[in-house]
Order: structure tokens, then C-alpha cells, then sequence
């Protein structure tokens, strides 16, 4: 077999797929597993040294908490409490003590049960971006998120197999009343996907209303505190206010699902030089601080709830003053976060797929490289922002997303491994060819070809003249046309119809409440 013949036939055979076939394979349908040890960066002497530091910054700085709730549960506690000043000082023994309940492992339970997704351990698991206020493509540039919007990134997550949570905040949808917002991305979540669900852990009142809404998706009882126990079915971030201080909006959300025994992932926003001194070894040790301050005060509030050791933390660009992402920089936070949460026991949160870019181009692939790689050696649990973040944050990029897809996917096949045994070496059929010969045609290839390698669906690989006859089309084209053709072929999970009812109802009703209220009381 010719190499140009060889070659014609593979391409033809994927054009031949439908766009969400093409769509569909990407990575793998469970959660992956990494087959080796995770990456350290740190020796044991100097994660200690920064795990003292932290400590110290604990009983000699502390942090404020500007909740009346969490002050007092923190008093009960026996940690110093300054009301007036709302501030708190935490002894080490409390903290040891406190982060000893937490669970090394939970279980993120979807409405399917298919898509639920083990955190912990060597489990690594996607999710997409989060939080955006635009959102980019090539049909209609930058612009501000929609629901409509907000809804097609949803269906792609759930399209995928290697993303394995779907429902988040992907676009603010700034055409929904505030009030209403997180009822409405909630909604769409549910009935639009099947897999885990995220929603803002935003004071008291969202809070409470994301964990009734999952659990009547589930069918299980929302007055019911019992709920959690086979696992979370709601989990958010819960950012610190860096430096050292937990706002309200935060600490009404913890409280509230941690009471729950749903899932936090507590993470500080540091950028050395802005929230933190500049060096890397204070960053780390101030992240590690605020950190287990959050994670003692979930167990504080309940005593094994389920919970995450998050981290956020990159560099200044001191040109500009703007955050960096993609550094080295940050490739050492996101190693030494998961060595720290790895000594504590917990479950790691990182972000994979950051970048300052401003289009899918050759920035966006290298800063987004110099995240997933160290997240993935690290052994993060949940690597959050994995498609389609652009712009340091502020802009959601469908293309992008597709591109972050194919990344993720090769992620899922090199975490796989290959075998190393009698077929594999495929003896035979080295001697069978011999010398000068080609293995196109033999029947250890002819086996295999269709799954022995990662099959892309993005990349172009055929000849340069090739590329040219079929039109010179770029990846971001290729990525627009393959996210254009699944939103084509999408269709929902399935849905009893009477609980798609009730959450039309609660949300209706929820709507009519809290319309003109404020949320974050």
C-alpha cells in the first residue's frame, strides 16, 4: 500500500463521519486514572518548611472573616476571635485536628450514575472554564454571554467524554435578571446534561437554592440533611479573598454546603507581586494559609464534609500589573499545591487550561500547555478551566473549547499507557517483513490501525497539497466547524417528564421570590 493511498483513505474515512461522531470520541467516557506516581516538586524539608510558615501566618497573622455566623462557629471552636475587627487567629492544633475528618476521597454523584465522578487518589477528572463574561467564535466575534450561549457551551460539555463535569457558569448569561441567574444556569444544567453539576456557592440564599434543585433532579429529599450520604451532588469553588480574608458572599456559601454535605473546593486567588510578596515560597505558603483556614472551617461546620484543597496561584506580569498565566511560575504552584494536599490528605483542585491570549493561537496553545502538564503530573483531582478560557479569564472561546477538547482527549490516551507483552512486540511480524519492507499491510497493523493510536479529530495531516485542494483550512476553522456540526446532532438525556416538571416549578416560584431581593444576605 502506498504511503499517498494510505494516507487518501484515512482522511476520507473521517470525513465520512458525522460532526458529532467526530465530536463524541474525544478521550475517554470514565474518569481517568494516572498509572504513575505523581510529580514532586518540592523536597520533604522544603515542603515542610513552607507547611510551618503557613502554620505560623495561622496563629501570628491570622485572617479576617466577614460573616457573624462563621466568627461564632470559630469561637465555638476555640480559635481567638476579634468580632469588631472580624478576625480570627488559628492555633495549628485546631487546624490538624480539623482537616484529620476530611475525606480523602468522595464521590460526585450525577443524574446519570454513569457520569458520576471519584475524586481523589490517582483520579484526574476535566472540567471547562467557568465565570466568563464574553464569549468568541468565528460567526460572531467577542461579545457579552448569553443564555443562548451559555446553553451551547453546556451541550458541548456534555457532548464530551473527556469533560466530566457540564454544568457551570461556562458564560454569564447577562441577558437573565441577576436574581434569576443561577435558577436558570441551574435549569439548563440539569436538563441540558447528565453529569456532575456545579453552581455558585454565592451566599446563603443561591446556595440553598443549587443543593434543592440537584436533589430534586436526583430525587432525593432537599429538606433532607441525609442527602450527601452516597456523595455531593452540588460542588463549587469557594474563592478566598486574597490576602487573608474570607468575604461573606464565601462564607455563606461554605457554610451552606458544607452543612449539607455538599462540596467545596476552597481555593485562594494569589498573583505573587499583587496578593502575596513576589517570591514563590511566600505565594505557596500564604496559599497554604488561607487554604486550610476554609477547609478547617467546613469541618468545623460538619465534620466530614466533603472538600478540596484548591489552588490559584501564578505571577504578575510587572510590565503591566495584569495576572500571568502559563508561567513556570505557575507550573511550580500547581506541583507544590498538589504535594501540599497530598500531605494533608485531600483531594487537589488546579486549573488547566489558563492564557492571557486573546484569539486560539499559538499563545493560547503554549500557556494552556504550561498548565495542563504540570496538573496532570501532579495528580490534580479536578483540573478546572480545561476548555476554552481566553483572555486571561474574561472571554470564553468556542474554538478554543474544541481545540482544549483535543488536547484533553490526547491526555486521556497518554494516561492510558501501551502494553508491553508478546502480541504487542509483534515478533512475528517484524521477522515476516524483514528488512526494506512496510508493515501497512500486515495482520498485526490491519488488527489494530483502528485503535492502537490516537485517532484525531482536529489535526490536519495531510499533504501540503492536500491541505490546499481542500481549501487551506486552519485549526480554528477546523475547531469552528466541528463545534457548529455537534450542536447540530445534539440532543438532551433523558429527563423524566415529571421532574423536569417540578423544576420548572421551583424556578418559576423561586423567580416570583426573589425578584428584587438581595441574594447575598
Amino acid at each position: 500500500m502506498r504511503n499517498g493511498t494510505s494516507r487518501d483513505n484515512r482522511t476520507r474515512n473521517r470525513r465520512q463521519l458525522s460532526p458529532a461522531a467526530q465530536f463524541g470520541p474525544f478521550g475517554q467516557s470514565s474518569p481517568l486514572r494516572h498509572p504513575q506516581p505523581p510529580y514532586s516538586w518540592l523536597d520533604e524539608e522544603s515542603l515542610e518548611t513552607i507547611h510551618l510558615a503557613s502554620l505560623t501566618i495561622l496563629e501570628e497573622i491570622g485572617l479576617d472573616f466577614l460573616d457573624a455566623e462563621a466568627l461564632s462557629l470559630w469561637a465555638k471552636a476555640g480559635a481567638r476571635v476579634d468580632l469588631a475587627a472580624q478576625h480570627v487567629w488559628i492555633d495549628r492544633g485546631l487546624v490538624l485536628q480539623a482537616i484529620d475528618s476530611a475525606p480523602p476521597t468522595f464521590r460526585w454523584r450525577a443524574r446519570n450514575p454513569a457520569h458520576d465522578v471519584p475524586i481523589g487518589g490517582s483520579q484526574i477528572a476535566f472540567g471547562p472554564t467557568g465565570g466568563m463574561v464574553y464569549v468568541q467564535d468565528l460567526d460572531g466575534g467577542r461579545r457579552t454571554g448569553t443564555m443562548a450561549d451559555l446553553e451551547a457551551l453546556m451541550k458541548l460539555a456534555q457532548l464530551s467524554s473527556v469533560l466530566h463535569f457540564a454544568c457551570w457558569e461556562q458564560v454569564t448569561p447577562q441577558d437573565v435578571p441577576l436574581s434569576q441567574r443561577h435558577l436558570r444556569r441551574l435549569y439548563a444544567g440539569l436538563t441540558l446534561t447528565d453529569k456532575p453539576v456545579m453552581e455558585a456557592a454565592h451566599g446563603r440564599i443561591i446556595s440553598a437554592d443549587n443543593i434543592a434543585m440537584a436533589c430534586l433532579a436526583l430525587g432525593l429529599d432537599p429538606e433532607n440533611e441525609g442527602t450527601a450520604a452516597g456523595g455531593p451532588v452540588m460542588g463549587d469553588v469557594i474563592n478566598v479573598n486574597s490576602p487573608l480574608r474570607y468575604d461573606a458572599r464565601m462564607l455563606g456559601g461554605l457554610i451552606t454546603y458544607a452543612r449539607a454535605g455538599q462540596a467545596t473546593f476552597i481555593t485562594p486567588f494569589i498573583l505573587a507581586g499583587a496578593m502575596s510578596p513576589i517570591s514563590m515560597a511566600a505565594a505557596l505558603a500564604q496559599q497554604n494559609a488561607e487554604a486550610l483556614a476554609g477547609i478547617t472551617l467546613t469541618q468545623i461546620v460538619a465534620p466530614g464534609a466533603p472538600v478540596m484543597y484548591g489552588g490559584f496561584t501564578s505571577n504578575v506580569d510587572m510590565r503591566s500589573g495584569s495576572p500571568a498565566f502559563g508561567t513556570p511560575e505557575g507550573a511550580w504552584a500547581l506541583l507544590v499545591g498538589a504535594q501540599l494536599a497530598r500531605r494533608y490528605h485531600l483531594p487537589y483542585r488546579a486549573s488547566g487550561g489558563l492564557t492571557n491570549a486573546k484569539l486560539p493561537d499559538a499563545q493560547a496553545a503554549y500557556e494552556t500547555a504550561w498548565n495542563l502538564w504540570p496538573a496532570v503530573l501532579a495528580h490534580a483531582n479536578l483540573v478546572m478551566h480545561a476548555a476554552g478560557w481566553l483572555e486571561g479569564g474574561l472571554t470564553v472561546s468556542l474554538e478554543k473549547f474544541v481545540i482544549d477538547l483535543e488536547n484533553l482527549a490526547m491526555f486521556a490516551r497518554f494516561l492510558q499507557g501501551f502494553a508491553v507483552d508478546e502480541a504487542a512486540l509483534a515478533l512475528d511480524s517484524i521477522a515476516a517483513v524483514g528488512p526494506g519492507g512496510h508493515h501497512f499491510g500486515t495482520a498485526h497493523t490491519q488488527a489494530r490501525f483502528r485503535s492502537e493510536h490516537y485517532q484525531s479529530s482536529l489535526a490536519d495531516r495531510q499533504s501540503y497539497d492536500g491541505w490546499v485542494e481542500s481549501g487551506s483550512v486552519d485549526t480554528v476553522r477546523r475547531a469552528h466547524r466541528l463545534w457548529r456540526g455537534a450542536l447540530a446532532e445534539y440532543t438532551p438525556p433523558p429527563m423524566d417528564a415529571a421532574v423536569r416538571e417540578a423544576l420548572a416549578d421551583y424556578v418559576a416560584r423561586r423567580a416570583r421570590e426573589l425578584d428584587g431581593a438581595n441574594l447575598y444576605e
